[in-house]
């Protein structure tokens, strides 16, 4: 596990050493154990273009030799690395067959070897997580590549004339001159989704490369393609007895290739299904106690320790347990500077305490992610399939319905309630399936947005996108039109980029064998009622690891990874909240209109609804800008302010 850096030049400028140094001490925290840093002088025919890779490694694999960039046989074709590739080996013993040479016994060292071979081609041949970057001397060519399911970042600014790329944001601003700009569509998706998706930034000038997604980039310009798309039709004529054994020894494989390492390996476990099936198959594939890791809270509603403890016990592990209190002042500083732009799911904050626990114990920890968009384990998998259902029914019956529904039911202040939750579903249900992902999934409405964000930065990108998303899924069921939006919009934008910066802000590396491309690829393509059976959740998953995780653990109701930021603002950050939403600073920016926010504070404080994650996205977004906006230079700042 990485961090890489780098920078290519069409303009006759050189890339100077320093400012590949500069790139990777900003990510330093990623790979703390060793940098490499190499310059390529002009070597084509019109000799203007200049290059340069850096790394910052996190020695997991050939910890004595895999220092990079690595090259090829006769050094033409060099590579930098974030991640892990899991069929290195096998792709090892098949380029050796054909007449390779070999120098360490890195996992990278595939990639130049299968680039000679295959051209672009290569990264379908990857098994992994990865972000990585090639340098081919001969033909003066960048290429930039992401894993299938974006497990790994990768942002890249190309002006045309110099094109520069990272693994977080701070690595790219160490660099010098890079434009501030904000992008209002994407304030438009952080606003919904409390995240940005590809290929979007907050910074107008910066671009994510998309899961799946290869980048090159030449003398003539950038190109784009991608490499892979999860395929969910036809549909696979199997049993259940079948799926579900087959299901297992996929699932097994998966966390079997996830073991190698040449340091101290663990898990985390929250006592849910997907942590929980997962360390029960780590232990019985190793010969040794699984160091597990779990983070408890002192409010019973947030705290899972005791199913936690349930699977530690029965597999004898040598088990951690953390119990904290969140400071939210404490840590919000550090997470807004690793995150580099707007992020509001505050679950980052028990994340990054869990993290920085677990590497005082191990290097590696595997853990339960993409469990729910694979097997449907959320309730919006549920409620759209009853929403498709609804709309079966003749719209004036619906009216009426719903009317009585509101008037014996009023709705909630308190946003996990049934009642808020049903008011939810008659809200959003109405829509298509683009709208309902955004009414149950989202924090802002498109009218709540449209009261709150001023005109010059008003934009309707979430709509759109997800109207094409879901355009593109037209021909999938109720339950698999929505997994797909998980896996292709949820998951790559909210949940890895938390687990990545979490894990390695402390210098850890997170393994996720439920996005195993394999077992994903089988999942998808089974109908959607072995997944979602009646109001059953992860039906096939349960059916799959029934003998391993405790009954409790398999029937609890899933709670989410939560902090409690609707008490805090009442509470321990009810003024700093107020200081920072209305202040003048903010209110300078310009962006939205002081009453709107007023009167969200307002209605929280007051107990008329639960406003807490408005609040939380509105706070992150002042506080990205006191870190990356203000702290710059005033005619920079200034700038950066304007569209």
């Amino acid at each position: 596990m990485c961090g890489i850096a780098g920078a290519v030049s069409f303009s006759g400028r050189r890339v100077e050493e320093t400012t590949l140094i500069a790139m990777c001490d900003a990510i330093r925290h990623r790979g703390p154990d060793d940098r490499g840093v190499l310059r390529f002088a002009p070597g084509g025919p019109a000799g203007s273009v200049t290059a340069g890779l850096g790394s910052q490694r996190l020695s997991i694999i050939d910890v004595a030799g895999g220092h990079q960039p690595i090259a090829n046989e006769d050094e033409t074709i060099w590579t930098v690395l974030n991640g892990e590739l899991y069929n290195f080996q096998a792709l090892r013993r098949d380029l050796e067959a054909r007449g390779h040479r070999f120098r360490t016994s890195s996992d990278t060292e595939v990639i130049v070897h299968l680039y000679e071979d295959k051209g672009d081609a290569f990264v379908a041949d990857l098994e992994g997580m990865f972000a990585l970057a090639l340098w081919d001397t001969r033909r003066e060519r960048l290429v930039l590549a992401r894993d299938r399911f974006g497990k790994k970042p990768l942002l890249y600014a190309d002006d045309g004339r110099h094109l520069r790329f990272g693994s977080e944001f701070q690595g790219l601003l160490a660099g010098g001159d890079m434009p501030l700009e904000l992008d209002p569509e994407a304030l438009d998706a952080y606003l919904t989704f409390m995240s940005v998706p590809a290929p979007l930034t907050i910074y107008r000038g910066v671009r994510k490369l998309p899961p799946a997604s290869i980048l090159t980039r030449d003398r003539d310009g950038a190109r784009v393609g991608t490499y892979w798309s999860l395929a969910y039709l036809p549909k696979l004529e199997i049993g259940e007895a079948e799926a579900t054994a087959r299901v297992r020894d996929l699932l097994t494989a998966a966390v079997r290739k996830r073991l190698i390492s040449e340091v101290p390996l663990g898990a985390f476990l929250s006592g849910g299904i997907d942590s929980s099936a997962v360390v029960a198959i780590m232990a019985g594939l190793t010969d040794r106690p699984v160091k597990t890791f779990s983070i408890g809270f002192n409010e019973a509603d947030y705290n899972e320790l005791p199913y936690a403890r349930e699977v530690a016990t029965r597999y004898g592990c040598d088990h951690h347990e953390f119990i904290v209190e969140p400071k939210a002042l404490d840590v919000l500083p550090t997470l807004v500077r690793h995150y580099g732009e707007p992020y509001a799911d505050s679950s980052a904050i028990p994340s990054f305490y869990l993290a920085r626990l677990t590497r005082q114990h191990v290097t590696v920890a595997l853990n339960g992610d993409g469990g729910d968009e694979v097997f449907a384990g959320y309730g919006w998998h549920l409620a759209n399939r009853f929403a498709e259902t609804w709309h079966a029914v003749p719209a004036p019956l619906r009216a009426i319905a719903e009317g009585s529904v509101r008037r014996v039911l009023p709705d909630s202040a308190e946003r996990r309630s049934l009642r808020s939750r049903i008011h939810r579903f008659l809200r959003a249900a109405a829509g298509d399936r683009a709208a309902r992902y955004q009414g149950w999934i989202g924090v802002f409405s498109g009218d709540l947005k449209r009261a709150l964000v001023r005109a010059d930065y008003r934009r309707d990108y979430t709509s759109r996108a997800l109207e094409a998303l879901f355009a593109r899924r037209q021909g999938l069921d109720a339950v698999d039109a929505f997994l797909a939006a998980d896996t292709e919009w949820y998951l790559p934008t909210d949940l890895l980029v938390k687990m990545d910066i979490a894990t390695m802000a402390n210098g850890l590396e997170a393994r996720s064998p439920f996005l195993d491309h394999h077992l994903v690829e089988f999942v998808a393509r089974l109908p959607s009622r072995f997944k979602l059976r009646g109001t059953v959740s992860k039906h096939l998953l349960k059916r799959a690891v029934a003998d391993l995780v405790p009954a409790a653990n398999l029937s609890r109701a899933k709670r989410g990874f939560a902090v409690p930021i609707g008490r805090w603002f009442r509470g321990e950050l009810r003024e700093f909240m107020a200081d920072h939403l209305l202040g003048h600073r903010a209110s300078e920016r310009g962006l939205f209109e002081r009453p709107v926010i007023e009167r969200l504070i307002d209605d929280h404080l007051r107990g008329r609804a639960d406003r807490a994650h408005h609040l939380w996205v509105l706070l992150m977004l002042e506080l990205w800008h006191r870190e990356f906006i203000d702290a710059v230079p005033a005619s920079t700042a200034d700038a950066a302010l304007h569209v």
